[in-house]
């Protein structure tokens, strides 16, 4: 990894408050010493969704080339991007058994924007001290509650 590409450290983290229910999603980026937070949310949406918006939208921010460490706690985002996506693609875009993969437009996103960079995939185990996936963790958790208010006062 010396080919002179930026080097960036994303931590990411996905929360719903029922699945499907209101959701957050949160990235922090790390780059020579600065750090950008990002988050957002949505309202009828599951964990798995949530944890790949935050992924895709990490992703995005960055539009050079870059050298990305991805940490998650998603072992769904972690395997699928580096182990299941290559059969869905060959099955066009089916499982094992034929069925249609779930979630498959933000699988295409998250393949989409991966594209443009070199990514390595570290998962760790959630709510287990690590310091930067508890603090996604919290945003990704203070979206979905904040949604989920915004949600209650809608009539």
């Amino acid at each position: 990894m010396t080919d002179g590409k930026n080097k960036v450290e994303m931590f990411t983290d996905g929360a719903c408050l029922g699945n499907p229910g209101s959701g957050g999603w949160a990235a922090l980026l790390r780059f020579n010493g600065k750090e950008k937070e990002i988050s957002g949310s949505e309202s009828e949406t599951t964990n798995n969704r949530m944890e790949m918006m935050a992924v895709i939208a990490g992703l995005r921010l960055l539009s050079n080339p870059c050298q990305i460490a991805v940490t998650t706690d998603s072992q769904y985002v972690q395997k699928g991007i580096t182990e299941w996506i290559h059969g869905w693609k060959k099955r066009g875009w089916r499982t094992a058994d034929k069925k249609p993969v779930k979630n498959i437009d933000l699988w295409q996103a998250l393949d989409d924007a991966q594209s443009l960079h070199e990514v390595t995939w570290h998962w760790v185990r959630g709510h287990d001290g690590h310091a930067e996936n508890e603090r996604v963790d919290q945003l990704a958790r203070a979206e979905a509650e904040s949604r989920q208010a915004k949600n209650k006062l809608s009539y």
